[in-house]
């Protein structure tokens, strides 16, 4: 707990933990509903579910590239923050590109619209959040401040949206994205105003010592990741796992859930304060979670999430009840905590440091947009055909399968330490 409170006079971790804030904000305020918008007849376009699967899988597909870009550009700019201020400028003018480019173009030229809302979604958003969350993971190395908690501010900025979002849905989607550029402008003027003094002196320090070649990561110390093959076991289980849970979680609960109430608004409304109040439980787990790791170990905290991300997959296909739904619902609390913070902890522990955003980038979020590219679509096929909870089902299966493969192939916390050691507390 002194810790903690000994966090509050860091001016680094106080920035980082604003700009999570905003950004995710500035995201969620719109994202929570995306899907809902995509798919309600009376309160968006009224897409199929092969329709938005095609949507997404473009998402996940030029995702990719700039995911890529984004983390060989920001190990080069190490601390710079030239990334996440063009994304801000972009979150900023969220509202305007969904009202008067994006909603019009998907209505009268599908195709163009897709490939429009792509390259600007992840830009923005999709590409940028693993940039944000990679910096200040490094921050927190440099500043001495854990990150998890930093990173608790980010969530704790969604669930304040998603309780707004409902009630905006519901009146006006528009508004939604108007709130988005609004907080997308309080981000960007963060970024812009707002550098605490260590970070400059680090700055300076990096730009001395840029001459050196060890100093800066070069490209083939990047693409030589690719040659690695325990990085490649990573990127099998990331797709397998994180994968599913983003398509069921993005693409499908919405859409199911609302459909257990006896209107659409009374779900979306419903939907937007569970949200908010699931969100709000994950941004305490993400303090609480590190405290756990420490005692338990990264590996086993990872496969734990991973346990626990299969059985709420799994009962969503079971529960029929609103009540119930929610209640498993809450397991999403504790499930993204116990994968997201062990997944970076564990990159940082077996492999360069140095390369830390590359990492992240290409086996974590790389690895999770290939597989949407791959299955947003089919999923979406299946889900028209057999329904949501039969997917669910399919769904928990595969990430099980997976959790018996990542309980043979994750290593030990003691064992082929490449990069900071972890010690438990």
């Amino acid at each position: 707990m002194s810790k903690f409170k000994e966090s509050f006079k860091n001016p680094s971790y106080l920035q980082s933990s604003l700009t999570l804030l905003l950004f995710f904000a500035s995201w969620g305020v719109w994202w929570s509903f995306f899907q809902l918008w995509l798919t309600s007849e009376s309160s968006g376009l009224g897409l199929s579910g092969s329709a938005v699967g095609t949507i997404f899988s473009a998402n996940s597909l030029v995702t990719l590239i700039f995911m890529f870009v984004y983390g060989t550009l920001q190990d080069k700019l190490y601390i710079k923050r030239t990334l996440l201020i063009f994304s801000a400028c972009i979150a900023t003018l969220v509202g305007p590109f969904f009202i008067w480019v994006y909603g019009p173009l998907l209505k009268s030229n599908f195709n163009l619209g897709i490939l429009v809302g792509a390259v600007v979604l992840s830009a923005g958003f999709l590409s940028s959040v693993g940039i944000f969350e990679a910096v200040t993971e490094r921050f927190s190395r440099l500043f001495d401040f854990e990150y998890g908690q930093a990173r608790a501010w980010g969530s704790f900025g969604y669930a304040i949206v998603a309780l707004l979002a409902g009630f905006l849905f519901v009146k006006n989607p528009n508004l939604n994205f108007w709130a988005g550029s609004f907080f997308g402008l309080l981000l960007l003027l963060n970024l812009l105003l707002w550098k605490p003094k260590a970070e400059k002196i680090a700055s300076k320090e990096f730009e001395d010592k840029q001459a050196e070649s060890s100093s800066v990561p070069s490209l083939k110390e990047m693409f030589g990741l690719l040659r690695l093959p325990q990085l490649w076991a990573i990127i099998i289980f990331i797709v397998f796992t994180w994968t599913f849970y983003n398509v069921f979680d993005q693409q499908m609960f919405p859409g199911f859930y609302t459909s257990l109430f006896s209107t659409s608004a009374a779900g979306e409304k419903m939907y937007g304060t569970l949200n908010a109040i699931q969100v709000f439980c994950e941004a305490i787990m993400l303090g609480v979670v590190p405290i756990i790791m420490r005692k338990i170990g990264v590996r086993n905290t990872l496969l734990c999430g991973v346990t626990i991300m299969c059985v709420r997959i799994g009962l969503c296909g079971f529960a029929s009840s609103p009540t119930a739904v929610s209640c498993i619902k809450m397991l999403h609390a504790l499930e993204v905590p116990m994968f997201i913070l062990p997944m970076f902890r564990y990159f940082t522990l077996h492999f360069d440091t140095k390369l830390s955003a590359t990492l992240y980038m290409i086996g974590f979020q790389i690895a999770a947009q290939v597989g949407q590219v791959i299955l947003s679509t089919p999923l979406g096929i299946l889900r028209d055909k057999v329904g949501y909870q039969s997917t669910f089902r399919i769904i928990s299966m595969i990430v099980l399968v997976a959790g018996v493969y990542a309980f043979f192939i994750l290593k030990k916390d003691d064992q082929d330490v490449q990069g900071d050691p972890f010690i438990r507390g």
